[in-house]
């Protein structure tokens, strides 16, 4: 079977990186309109898990229809060898090269080791690398979910899926509201009551499932031909759906500490981006005919720019201060944009691509000893 490339995919992974880097660099020198638009950045995040949701449930189904099963040596070894060198080599970075850190302080190593950082995580006095928190529930979810699969092969209840990521949906969101009116809403009356929002709201793993969920249920539905049809005859429709539903979510979520995004606002987003991403992997959508260079390089180089980009921006800003020239302008974040992607392409030639000569020569003795 061979596999299959979602053009229109990558036009969104780049979408997301854009979107991540604007809002992360608000908290640099930066000029006026990035307010104006880097607010909706959040949201990145959020496009990446239904991103991530959809590709990795989509590759585990067509493990199982093509061996009934999931290699769980071959996938923990594809996933391990793309996710962890880059990862570690930006740890070193952080923990070795003090001047690479956008703040003062890290949390305890162990936590990054063991992706558990998003848990209680202190973005004022623990704020360096933060933004790791994301990758921390990608991983949980990589572990989950095959061992999830693998368990419902085992028990033959594997037609039950769709059922239980609507389940996981509903539950996230009732353990926001359980986490709003416990730690959030005690605490509203105090200037700095946006702490527990992010420690209890916005990080913790369970609270954050809704885009992992949609696009781990899209990834099912893409298995039956009924749904394929559907989405190939309505490409464009889902498409202009989507982003009509991801402009009415930002406006809900406006004030994003509010009741009503704390508890509906995620779920909104994650469905708007889950119609949109429908809509990109159907072939009759005008993001899915053709590819390009742009968004495919930068979407190849999401993750790496994702890991490195607010060490490097601190760096170049530092740089660019001291030889006089300015960064709170348009010039200066091109300027720190650009290092970015040179920095996301050091990582592809240096970790990534030698990390996918390691991977392959493991795949190929697992295949021939199986």
């Amino acid at each position: 079977m061979e596999k299959e490339k979602f053009v229109g995919l990558d036009h969104l992974r780049a979408v997301a990186i854009l979107l991540v880097f604007l809002y992360h660099y608000r908290m640099f020198e930066h000029p006026e309109w990035v307010d104006a638009i880097g607010w909706i950045g959040w949201t990145g995040v959020d496009l990446f898990f239904v991103l991530s949701g959809f590709l990795i449930s989509n590759q585990l189904f067509r493990e199982i229809s093509l061996h009934g099963d999931i290699r769980l040596k071959t996938f923990f070894t594809k996933r391990f060898l793309r996710i962890i060198p880059p990862y570690l080599f930006t740890l070193l970075l952080y923990f070795c090269f003090p001047i690479f850190r956008e703040r003062e302080a890290l949390p305890p190593l162990w936590k990054f080791l063991s992706f558990t950082q998003n848990f209680g995580l202190d973005v004022i006095n623990q704020g360096t690398f933060s933004h790791a928190w994301s990758l921390c529930i990608e991983e949980q979810f990589y572990l989950a979910l095959p061992v999830l699969l693998l368990f419902l092969i085992r028990i033959k209840q594997i037609k039950h899926l769709k059922i239980i990521f609507v389940l996981v949906m509903i539950f996230t969101f009732l353990l926001r509201v359980f986490s709003w009116n416990m730690y959030v809403l005690p605490n509203l009356a105090m200037p700095d009551f946006w702490k527990e929002w992010y420690r209890n709201i916005y990080y913790p793993t369970y609270t954050r499932l809704d885009g992992l969920a949609i696009g781990a249920l899209i990834g099912v539905l893409f298995q039956s031909s009924t749904f394929k049809t559907m989405i190939s005859r309505n490409g464009n429709l889902l498409v202009f759906t989507g982003i009509a539903a991801i402009a009415f979510s930002l406006w809900f979520c406006k004030d994003p500490y509010s009741q009503q995004a704390s508890l509906f606002g995620f779920s909104m987003v994650a469905l708007s981006y889950g119609i949109l991403v429908a809509g990109a992997i159907s072939g009759t959508a005008f993001l899915s005919r053709k590819a390009n260079l742009i968004t495919t390089q930068l979407a190849a180089l999401s993750y790496s720019i994702y890991l490195s980009h607010k060490g490097v921006i601190h760096l170049v800003q530092l740089f660019l201060g001291k030889i006089k020239i300015p960064v709170s302008n348009t010039p200066g974040l091109l300027i720190c944009f650009s290092f970015c992607v040179l920095a996301g392409l050091f990582y592809r030639y240096c970790i990534e691509k030698p990390a996918v000569t390691f991977k392959n020569k493991i795949l190929n003795k697992l295949n021939r000893d199986s």
